[in-house]
């Protein structure tokens, strides 16, 4: 297949284009740089493009089999009113040009992926959210996912498929580098009360899942991309030390973190617990189901 990525330089978009090349995919990357611009190593059948370039001439996407949109700024970083900005308008503004440039397409391409957030549901520490959960905008990440996705509803594709994704577990990037460094340094523990709600996925199955998506003609809609074991904080925390041989001891008073990091510390202090249902009924067979397996991949070890 020829297969499109915004997004493609990130750690999921990294992933996802090994992935597609290893089976014998060709793939483009929609970038606001030129290619060779971040240095990565090129391939014979990887190529790279603008976004700039596609708004000239968007029949360069003519004729692809499908486009994954993963685009948007990381919220990795202070909440400053400039960040917040830059958060929300990087992907409103990716699904925005997206649907302009499949409406200019004659041969549209049969299937867009575009990644969405687990915050859509709120914070519960009771609830379990499943694709058919009512969504809120009860705080900003949930007000950013809400604005992402009636950006993405307008991309003109015959199967639009909106990932709502979790925690990525990954060693090379996103948020699990951070956490894992407290118990790195002998000082993990649970962060605030503990019992906010954890919805993570291995890289893998976020690569498997964004695959199925792809290939099969039946998945449309929202899908919450989770694993089907959904933790508390503190279960969370415990499991890393034991996978990554740590003890999990030193707690994180919740206003210490309030302090250190400002409304930022919501990304921790708070959280939901999601269950991937659709993926399930839809027959998405998962790599890593369990978080005790996840963690030990991770760290190296076989259980």
């Amino acid at each position: 297949m020829r297969i499109a990525i915004a997004g493609g330089s990130g750690f999921i978009g990294g992933a996802l284009t090994e992935a597609l090349l290893a089976r014998g995919d060709e793939v483009w990357i929609i970038s606001r740089r030129a290619a060779g611009a971040d240095g990565t190593r090129q391939h014979a059948k990887r190529s790279s493009v603008t976004w700039d370039q596609l708004e000239r001439e968007p029949s360069l996407l003519e004729g692809f089999d499908g486009i994954v949109n993963l685009a948007g700024e990381s919220i990795n970083q202070r909440w400053t009113d400039a960040a917040k900005r830059r958060i929300l308008e990087s992907r409103v503004t990716a699904a925005e040009r997206m649907a302009s440039l499949v409406a200019a397409l004659k041969s549209k391409p049969p299937v867009v992926v575009n990644a969405s957030g687990i915050s859509a549901y709120g914070h519960s520490e009771t609830e379990l959210f499943d694709e058919d959960s009512r969504t809120v905008q009860s705080d900003f990440l949930s007000r950013v996912v809400r604005e992402w996705e009636s950006a993405a509803d307008k991309i003109p594709v015959e199967r639009l498929v909106k990932l709502r994704v979790g925690l990525v577990l990954d060693r090379k990037g996103g948020a699990f580098p951070l956490m894992l460094l407290p118990y790195r340094l002998f000082g993990g523990g649970r962060v605030g009360s503990g019992k906010q709600g954890l919805s993570w996925i291995h890289i893998d199955d976020m690569v498997g899942l964004i695959l199925f998506s792809l290939d099969h003609h039946n998945v449309r809609g929202v899908l919450n991309a989770s694993a089907p074991e959904p933790v508390t904080n503190d279960a969370f925390g415990r499991a890393v030390g034991r996978a990554f041989g740590r003890p999990h001891w030193f707690p994180v008073p919740a206003p210490l973190l309030r302090l250190a990091l400002g409304e930022m510390s919501s990304l921790v202090l708070e959280g939901q617990r999601a269950w991937p249902k659709r993926a399930l009924e839809l027959g998405y067979k998962y790599r890593y189901p369990k978080l005790e397996a996840a963690l030990s991949q991770l760290a190296g070890r076989s259980l």
